[in-house]
């Protein structure tokens, strides 16, 4: 009588999968805190020119940004450990902020506001 190897064939089918789950559960780590509030300042980019003035300071303004972003990713590149992404998503949010603070300020001293939107009695 011959013997099939279709048991030990789907034990190995199911055993591979269950393998490579841990894996890839240590792959995905929780976002850090630092992350976190460089998204937000990320999220806060002005798009657009305040009041559409398209000035050396927007300029500035917007290649200041795309600098930032380069080194972040160079910055995660060569992160050797937690504390380097910390440092570098750090880095990079207060880069975002200051910048962004820098090109407001300039603008409201020359009687340019940032155009905000309130909502009331929601």
């Amino acid at each position: 009588m011959k013997q099939t190897n279709k048991p030990r064939t789907a034990l190995v089918a199911l055993a591979i999968p269950a393998l490579a789950l841990p894996a890839v559960a240590m792959a995905v780590q929780p976002m850090m805190y630092e992350q976190k509030l460089a998204q937000q300042e990320e999220s806060l980019i002005i798009r657009s020119p305040i009041g559409g003035v398209q000035n050396s300071k927007w300029y500035d303004y917007r290649i200041n940004v795309n600098e930032s972003r380069k080194e972040l990713a160079s910055d995660l590149r060569h992160a050797s450990d937690i504390e380097d992404r910390r440092d570098a998503w750090e880095e990079y949010g207060s880069e975002l902020h200051q910048e962004r603070g820098k090109y407001v300020k300039y603008m409201s001293k020359r009687g340019y506001r940032v155009p905000q939107v309130y909502f009331e009695n929601l």
